[in-house]
């Protein structure tokens, strides 16, 4: 299942499922240009897996050095999975990989600047090396192990920090030592290293869903952390089939109703070791979304409930005293969306919240006596990502503007100063800026061009491409032409929004089959989107026309749309689909007898319902990993669809309701190791069909994730069958 745009301090990757808006009775965006192609074959399934990729590498976020000159990221020039360490000058014109000892060894997993922005750590393996960019000395501090993860150097430049085992390990960079700062971390129940779930009893750490780890205070003495217990959260079995013998592999996940894991802060006088905890209410039903610290050391929290209706910002000064700067409370909303961030000057807080129409950022003196929040960015787009706040009190930020399909980023230079954009390309843009706020280093795509960094100044000017991911071939091909269109709906006064990808050149007189998919949330965006994508190309290239549909519970169309989907998954939702197939029908080049559609989580929720509450809609239908039972969503879902005590009605919407409805051609994919969206929900439903005399398909994968795409093996296999399933039945 699915939170959407979920803002744990950053932006996050989302979980459940949505639709939108616009004017006009038809609209067109302009079409995204292809790259020049030569007549070659269509893509095969094998190469869109091959390696190296066709496609590239996709590079890592930028890291800026302190002194605003150079910039790093982890990347591959030859579309091949190991990463190496890059280096580029602000202005993006010079790039060079850094050499570092082994170079045939592991990939570079995370690095960090240094203060004197000369040398930077990195972590290869369990191996912590330390490199110059002058000289490319590489130097072997120290083997820390090969779960150490979220490294972070100390203001003072004295010591990293890292996490592993579930405790805070200090590294000091003087005499090359490490030691546990806590005693904290207890050792998960399952057997398999796999799976959302697989997580550690107790941990200094993010939730399960995100949220922060730790974060240093300005003076190095004080470390904050994030320390979750989930040892009150029920036991839930997961079959493991492919061990010696089948064990239960028991993991602790909860299901509505449930108590969710304990969230609390704690913070960690490093001259002693002591962890205090901050006295939280509710621990096991608010989420933290970040905390940071002021200038002036005064920590600021930032809780959420986890049915996202409350929302708190608190301060916890020198004598650990907590005081509350703001509180927000609204029952119809649903998503936890939020972010928030120190001003320079220690005395004032921007944050992301929905108090209006669209998300914006606001300002809040967090000291005031009478507090109350100031909208900084635009009324008229949803702001993405959490406030960028560079030393000099430059906000940047990324929006959908200037329209929902679009992430652009901007910048704030005053309080009193309109947002200005600053990245010139059309797509979507994640923003990086320089310390000095002169340059932004932004990863952009689009719907014809994988993911790549470039730079601009901070006033949009002086574009420089610096990374060229895709390798050569991926210009001789044809993809696919996109064009975004409008469309009323067929229940009510909202205005809908589709993306639709065609072939490059359309033959006079041919009608097309047409696959929806795959469904979610927020898909009317003009970007690359990783295998999907590469799946959706491969498609047109076959003879398809692809559709996406920002259905209601999508952002980009007003706070009224969005938090239609309340209490109502597969439900108006679904409404909007029929009302994208009544547009299809005034397309001439378009057979709305050969539909067809498929997604996963809760697109495959939305697949599998569509088929079972509106027979004879689509011919075919694939739904993988789909929530089919509202009994079994996460702990984490209350924010869509509340608990069974307050909202019994909900949970009487499964899938198993419908199931003597079914008459489409149906193919169930699912993981046996799906944590998120249990397997036993799906074999309960294929029961249930069976029994009903419904002839259906299924495909399963006995080792895969919720996350099965990500696995090539079982994503190879699964794709593959879910595109014969659809040439059998939509295919002359």
């Amino acid at each position: 299942m699915r939170t959407p745009l979920s803002l744990k301090g950053t932006l996050d990757t989302p979980r459940l499922r949505g639709v939108a808006i616009l004017c006009g009775l038809f609209l067109s965006l302009p079409l995204t240009a292809a790259p020049q192609a030569t007549s070659q074959a269509p893509l095969s399934l094998d190469e869109l897996f091959a390696s190296p990729s066709l496609f590239g590498t996709v590079p890592s976020a930028p890291k800026w050095a302190a002194d605003s000159q150079h910039f790093a990221f982890t990347w591959n020039d030859r579309g091949l999975p190991d990463r190496g360490l890059w280096l580029a000058s602000a202005d993006g014109k010079e790039l060079r990989r850094l050499s570092v000892a082994q170079a045939d060894g592991p990939s570079t997993r995370e690095f960090t600047w240094r203060a004197d922005s000369k040398t930077i750590l990195m972590l290869r393996g369990g191996e912590l090396w330390q490199t110059r960019i002058d000289d490319e000395t590489p130097t072997l501090l120290g083997d820390i192990g090969s779960g150490a993860s979220s490294l972070s150097i100390a203001p003072d430049d004295a010591q990293i920090a890292f996490l592993k085992d579930g405790d805070l390990w200090l590294f000091d960079l003087q005499t090359k030592t490490s030691r546990a700062v806590t005693e904290v971390g207890i050792a998960g129940l399952s057997s398999l290293s796999i799976g959302r779930y697989n997580r550690p009893e107790r941990e200094i750490g993010p939730g399960i869903w995100g949220g922060p780890t730790y974060v240093w205070s300005p003076d190095s003495k004080t470390i904050a952390v994030h320390l979750v217990d989930r040892r009150d959260m029920r036991k839930v079995p997961f079959p493991d089939y492919l061990s010696s013998e089948t064990t239960a592999n028991e993991i602790r996940r909860g299901y509505p109703g449930d108590p969710n894991e304990s969230r609390n802060v704690g913070l960690i006088n490093l001259a002693d070791g002591k962890l205090e905890l901050i006295p939280l209410d509710e621990s096991s039903a608010r989420q933290i979304i970040g905390f940071s610290w002021s200038s002036k050391s005064v920590l600021l929290l930032d809780v959420a409930s986890d049915t996202a209706v409350d929302r708190w910002l608190y301060t916890v000064d020198a004598k650990r005293r907590l005081t509350e700067v703001w509180h927000s409370h609204r029952p119809s909303r649903i998503y936890t969306s939020f972010a928030s961030q120190w001003h320079p000057n220690g005395e004032e807080v921007i944050f992301l919240s929905d108090l209006d129409d669209r998300y914006g950022l606001y300002l809040i003196d967090a000291f005031a006596k009478n507090r109350s929040p100031t909208l900084l960015s635009s009324p008229d787009s949803d702001v993405l990502s959490g406030p960028l706040i560079t030393s000099a009190g430059s906000i940047f930020y990324a929006a959908n503007a200037p329209s929902a399909s679009q992430s652009q980023v901007f910048v704030i230079q005053g309080k009193d100063q309109a947002p200005r954009r600053v990245t010139p390309l059309s797509g979507n843009n994640e923003g990086y800026p320089s310390p000095d706020a002169s340059r932004v280093a932004f990863v952009h795509s689009n719907d014809a061009q994988p993911a790549d960094i470039y730079t601009v100044s901070s006033k949009g000017t002086n574009l420089q491409r610096v990374t060229d991911s895709p390798l050569e071939a991926f210009g001789e091909q044809e993809w696919a032409r996109s064009r975004y269109v409008g469309f009323p709906s067929h229940i009510d006064d909202y205005r809908l929004h589709a993306r639709i990808l065609e072939p490059p050149t359309l033959e006079p007189g041919k009608q097309y089959p047409v696959l929806f998919g795959p469904m979610y949330s927020n898909t009317v965006r003009n970007r690359w989107g990783g295998i999907y994508n590469r799946v959706q190309q491969l498609l047109v290239q076959k003879g398809y026309i692809v559709i996406q549909v920002d259905m209601r519970g999508s952002t980009g169309y007003g706070k009224d749309f969005r938090e239609e989907f309340l209490v109502d998954f597969a439900g108006d939702d679904i409404e909007d689909i029929v009302s994208a197939v009544e547009y299809l029908k005034t397309v001439p080049y378009i057979d709305t007898e050969r539909l067809g559609i498929w997604g996963s989580s809760y697109g495959g929720t939305l697949s599998i319902y569509t088929l079972l509450k509106k027979p004879g809609l689509f011919r075919a239908g694939v739904a993988a990993a789909a929530a089919v039972d509202p009994h079994f969503f996460g702990t984490d879902d209350v924010a869509i669809v509340r608990q069974p005590d307050t909202h019994p009605e909900v949970f009487l919407n499964t899938a198993a309701r419908y199931a003597a409805n079914l008459e489409d051609h149906l193919l169930i994919i699912h993981g046996m190791q799906d944590q998120v969206v249990p397997f036993k929900t799906t074999a309960a439903l294929a029961d249930l069909l069976i029994k009903e005399g419904k002839d259906f398909d299924f495909a399963f994968a006995p080792g895969a994730t919720h996350s099965w795409s990500r696995e090539a093996h079982y994503s190879r296999y699964l794709f593959g069958k879910m595109i014969a399933h659809f040439d059998r039945y939509l295919m002359p």
